[in-house]
């Protein structure tokens, strides 16, 4: 588990294809591998990976065809960045919000306004995360919890303050770049068992319309 406050940035040293998996060798920060041990959890863009090896701070991940599939980690190139996170312990404070490091979909960032409110907007891959967004929602965007600012039909904004930026990668990248999405667990939950139960009455009171 992770609380989306990003402990630092990784430097992608090393990417290797294996036949089922590709090998990813990250630079950690030197706060980052305290402790650090194999089989170890840290969250890399929001993705929850274990850590296969440790050398000083190098630390190499497997990132299985699957994740790779949904993330965008197959798009990481060598001497690129991502964010960073270890996981959290019973002690942590969560400074953010309570994130699994599953990530449900990517989105797309289309445009920033930096220089006007400090914000951003993405445009989601699959629509259907759009009923999960809630205006002051929780939001998990390449690791990093944010707040849910406007949203329209197709996307929406998240408004950042100066240390966000100055601590994650979010405006190291380029408008079109790909951002893993978290959808708040808890949220999903919700919205998914009201549906269930709406659909659940309206067919119990359609079939007694039937019987009128």
């Amino acid at each position: 588990m992770f609380t989306g406050i990003v402990d630092g940035i990784g430097k992608v040293l090393k990417i290797k294809n294996m036949n089922s998996f590709r090998e990813l060798t990250v630079e950690f920060p030197k706060k980052l591998t305290k402790d650090l041990e194999c089989g170890y959890s840290v969250s890399c863009n929001g993705c929850c990976l274990s850590v296969t090896k440790i050398d000083n701070q190098k630390v190499s991940f497997e990132v299985i065809r699957e994740t790779l599939k949904l993330t965008n980690l197959k798009e990481l190139k060598q001497g690129e960045f991502l964010n960073l996170e270890r996981s959290m312990k019973s002690s942590s404070e969560i400074g953010g919000h309570i994130m699994s490091g599953h990530i449900s979909t990517i989105a797309k960032m289309k445009k920033t306004k930096i220089k006007n409110d400090n914000s951003i907007c993405f445009l989601l891959q699959n629509n259907v995360y759009m009923k999960y967004i809630f205006y002051k929602g929780f939001i998990g965007i390449d690791g990093i919890s944010l707040t849910v600012g406007k949203i329209y039909e197709n996307c929406f904004f998240v408004y950042l303050i100066p240390e966000t930026i100055r601590r994650t990668t979010i405006m190291k990248k380029n408008t079109n770049s790909s951002f893993n999405i978290e959808i708040d667990f808890y949220t999903k939950s919700l919205v998914d068992t009201v549906e269930k139960f709406i659909k659940e009455k309206n067919f119990i009171f359609t079939d007694k319309n039937k019987n009128f």
